[in-house]
């Protein structure tokens, strides 16, 4: 399956790199790495995820991080619609 980065998710992880980057550079690029590697691994296994809190979407725990990938399955591909930090509020949706 294809991957699509929806433009919300993307500026989620622009925005976690460039903050964590003011202070640690390099823990800025490796975490930004590791989660675009495991989202990565939705291509070939969209059901790794949990069932999501938002009907019809699924949750990818990006592991050793604080870090949830919510994304949606649809024909021939893996939609990213955001990248949240664990303890942050969930909107009611995703557009």
């Amino acid at each position: 399956m294809k991957i699509l980065w929806t433009r919300p998710a993307a500026r989620d992880l622009a925005a976690i790199q460039d903050y964590i980057a003011r202070d640690n550079p390099t823990a800025a690029y490796r975490l930004a790495t590791a989660i675009r590697r495991q989202v990565r691994q939705l291509a070939d296994h969209p059901q790794i995820g949990r069932p999501g809190r938002l009907d019809g979407t699924r949750e990818l725990v990006i592991s050793d991080t604080p870090y949830l990938v919510p994304y949606r399955i649809s024909d021939h591909r893996v939609e990213i619609l955001a990248v949240y930090h664990g303890a942050r509020r969930w909107p009611e949706r995703f557009d």
